[in-house]
């Protein structure tokens, strides 16, 4: 008799549900749209890239599982090469509206590009050539071996301030690359700057990682203490990004083999616990909260959909890398909390920002912009284990891109 699936039956049909909800996303003026309440896209705001982005990374492996998404893949592929690229001085815009180059943005371009290039969307390896050149040239910082944060539009001015969040999301975007185009380059660059935020800056603050630095990378502590729910920048420790890197060590490790330094997997586990101890029901209700300080303590205590999304991830990741029944519990603990808490069965997809109270709230985001983290989430546990998602479920028979 077939043992039952560990995996909640909702969490398998979740992406499903999902892509259902994000299929009005695309803005008919190009790129994707932030979706509100029930799925709809709001016209009024700019089109912004980090948006465009990850809807198309999701589209992407939704096409790579076989649903029909290559016109959505290439709409966001469009945008990228023409809406939200700058034509005069090369790289792409923060949205539509306002043209300073960010790293983060410009992460999501090459997890975009990514993905759409294992899906075979024509014109995206030519797009991830263009994005990890334009990374390499204007965000890497060959000495501590991590990126920059913003720059102006023509590249001569850049912002006083150095951030853990565009350099997460650039590991996640190298991961892809190494995996898309067969360069281990991306890959070595990717351990870099773990190694330098997970192994040296989490591990020298109790495994909580400061998120702020000056531009020689010394750490600001106070950064944004009067502006705490930022939602890009907060002030303290972020529960969320604990979670985000532990699941990215381990990918880090599937990416490097043999290769890989023994401590990745023990930093992933402080990381998990560390997020656990501090920011799982803390406060006396379930849920995890944004943010604490360097102590520990709640800062704010506002439930983020995205934050139970990496820390299922996580748990499954850490689950399949090391046997260890406690992580499965964890992710099946935490999946009944987001199915009881955040699954919005009546409007759709998950209620991105809960009160306290784990009432639906709007203080940090307004709608439910897109489905990244939520499809990643509930995508993964039906993945054989990878360095990526696009590098997961590419066919059988595509091999990488030579390298250059």
């Amino acid at each position: 008799m077939e043992s039952p699936s560990p995996v909640p039956a909702w969490v398998r049909a979740e992406p499903l549900r999902l892509l259902g909800f994000a299929a009005r996303a695309a803005h008919p003026g190009g790129g994707f749209a932030w979706l509100d309440d029930t799925g709809r896209p709001v016209l009024d705001r700019p089109v912004e890239t980090w948006i465009t982005c990850r809807m198309t990374h999701v589209f992407a492996l939704a096409q790579l599982q076989g649903a029909p998404a290559e016109g959505q893949v290439a709409h966001g592929v469009e945008a990228l090469t023409g809406l939200l690229r700058d034509p005069d001085h090369g790289g792409w815009y923060a949205s539509t509206t306002l043209s300073e180059k960010r790293a983060y943005e410009h992460a999501f371009v090459v997890l975009a590009a990514s993905s759409a290039a294992a899906a075979g969307a024509e014109g995206a390896e030519e797009l991830l050539a263009e994005a990890l050149d334009v990374v390499e040239r204007r965000f890497w910082e060959p000495g501590p071996g991590l990126v920059a944060d913003v720059w102006d539009r023509g590249w001569t001015h850049l912002e006083d301030y150095r951030g853990a969040n565009a350099n997460m999301h650039t590991v996640e975007a190298f991961l892809a690359a190494a995996d898309v185009t067969g360069d281990r380059v991306w890959a070595r660059r990717a351990l870099s700057i773990v190694d330098h935020l997970v192994h040296g800056e989490a591990r020298a603050h109790g495994w909580l990682l400061p998120e702020h630095y000056d531009p020689g990378w010394r750490v600001r502590l106070e950064f944004n203490r009067a502006e705490p729910a930022h939602p890009f920048r907060p002030f303290g420790a972020t529960i969320g990004h604990l979670f985000e890197w532990a699941r990215l060590a381990v990918h880090l490790k599937r990416a490097l083999g043999g290769d890989a330094p023994d401590w990745l997997v023990p930093d992933a586990a402080a990381l998990f616990e560390t997020a656990t101890r501090t920011g799982w029901a803390v406060d006396g209700r379930p849920g995890f909260v944004y943010t604490t300080d360097f102590a520990g303590t709640p800062v704010v205590r506002t439930r983020l959909h995205w934050v139970v999304a990496e820390a299922i991830a996580a748990a499954w990741t850490l689950h399949q890398e090391t046997g260890e029944p406690a992580y499965l519990e964890r992710f099946q603990e935490w999946c009944a909390h987001a199915e009881a808490c955040f699954a919005d069965r009546e409007r759709g997809s998950w209620h991105h920002e809960l009160d306290p109270e784990n009432r639906p709230a709007a203080t940090v985001w307004a709608g439910k912009p897109d489905i990244y983290h939520a499809y990643q989430a509930t995508l993964l546990p039906a993945l054989p284990p990878a360095a990526s998602f696009a590098g997961a479920l590419a066919p059988r028979s595509w091999t990488p891109a030579p390298p250059g």
